[in-house]
């Protein structure tokens, strides 16, 4: 396997959506390529609408800097070494957690990024689509 293609991103949104549905919140979960390119979005009945474009920019943050968006937090607060990330990339770069790379064999295929309740819960639905990756490919 070499390049994330539609139906593993069908497969990493089931298992983030079921484990949104598991903590009662409602998402938007994004798909990315290595590249940068959307492959997926999905939003579940009434997530917010502000969602769409945070799950996006997570999902291409974390692609486009191979990292977790969390790994970002520290650094882009006012005295970090990266203040003012976030205004880059004509702002598409998210600092905060919900963003994460798929990898396999230390390769970034893609990303996820999730949106919709607290930083948090983003994770953890954001690292349950993780889980359903490795497991799947």
């Amino acid at each position: 396997m070499s390049k994330l293609n539609l139906d593993m991103a069908k497969k990493v949104i089931e298992g983030a959506e079921t484990e949104a549905s598991n903590i009662g919140v409602q998402m938007v979960i994004s798909i990315f390529d290595e590249g940068g390119n959307l492959i997926a979005t999905h939003r579940m009945d009434d997530a917010w609408l502000a969602s769409i474009d945070i799950a996006q920019k997570k999902a291409w943050t974390s692609v486009a800097l191979k990292m977790p968006t969390s790994n970002l937090e520290e650094e882009a607060v006012p005295s970090g070494s990266l203040y003012g990330i976030n205004t880059t990339n004509d702002g598409r770069i998210v600092v905060f957690g919900g963003g994460i790379p798929l990898e396999k064999d230390g390769t970034v295929l893609g990303a996820i990024g999730v949106s919709g309740s607290t930083v948090p819960d983003d994770v953890q639905v954001a690292e349950a689509g993780v889980k359903a990756f490795k497991e799947s490919f």
